[in-house]
Parts: structure tokens; C-alpha cells; sequence
């Protein structure tokens, strides 16, 4: 089985690594900022247009291409080496299509091909294949 889409959008640059710690009644309590809980909002609402049928449950390779909007002197298919990094704004993605329901757990991706570029039509291009 294989899933692929592209989401026209501008790619979050909000990641899973910016939640906020606090201490409540001597105890560390962790929450996320209205930044990140935007993020997540607008990746799930994105995300739930393209949910498979049925969830995935066996060996996943996961291609995920950040296109994001183009920017001073760059140019369509750039490859982007700013921030944010590639492994923050997977958490994140990864996080959301477990809940949207993609696969049993995010632990099945045992490949993963990450990318970010500039680009004319920001957005994420997501494949998902069986391995």
C-alpha cells in the first residue's frame, strides 16, 4: 500500500521542540505555547483530508519534502539550510498523522527521506509506502 499527497499550505515553522516548562505544586508540567498549538491545529486539519482507509501496520518508509516560500535571493527547488531543522519539523508531523490515525505508531517508520526546499508553491509532499 502506498499514500501520496501534497498539501498546499505554509509549512509550520513552529516545532515540537519549542513546548514550555513549568513548575506547578513543586512538580516540572509541561505544556505547549498557542504557537505550537496553532501549528498542530493546522497540520491536523491538512493531514485529515488525505487519512488512508485503513491504518498502516507493518514496515513504513516515510518521504516528507518542506517546501516553503521563497525568500530573498532563492530560487524554485533550492534546497533550504536555515532553519527550522529537518528532525523538529518531523516530530511534529509524525506526532499529528499518528493521531489522525496513519499507522498503529509512528515507531513503524523505519525509513525516512526528509527534504526542504524553497519553493513558488509552498507546502508538504508526503509519501508513505509499505517496506
Amino acid at each position: 500500500m502506498t499514500t501520496e499527497f501534497f498539501m498546499p499550505m505554509q509549512p509550520p515553522t513552529t516545532t515540537h521542540q519549542q513546548k514550555q516548562v513549568t513548575v506547578r505544586n513543586g512538580k516540572p508540567a509541561f505544556y505547549e505555547p498557542e504557537e505550537l498549538k496553532a501549528a498542530r491545529t493546522k497540520l491536523m486539519a491538512h493531514l485529515g483530508k488525505h487519512v488512508p482507509a485503513l491504518k498502516y501496520n507493518s514496515t513504513l518508509r516515510l518521504m516528507v519534502k518542506w517546501c516553503f516560500p521563497i525568500t530573498d535571493k532563492h530560487y524554485d527547488g533550492e534546497y533550504k539550510y536555515t532553519k527550522p531543522d529537518t528532525d523538529n519539523l518531523q516530530k511534529l508531523l509524525k506526532d499529528c498523522m499518528t493521531n489522525c490515525g496513519y499507522w498503529k505508531d509512528d515507531a513503524l517508520v523505519a525509513s525516512e527521506i526528509v527534504e526542504k526546499f524553497w519553493a513558488k508553491i509552498p507546502g508538504i509532499y508526503i509519501r508513505i509506502e509499505e517496506i
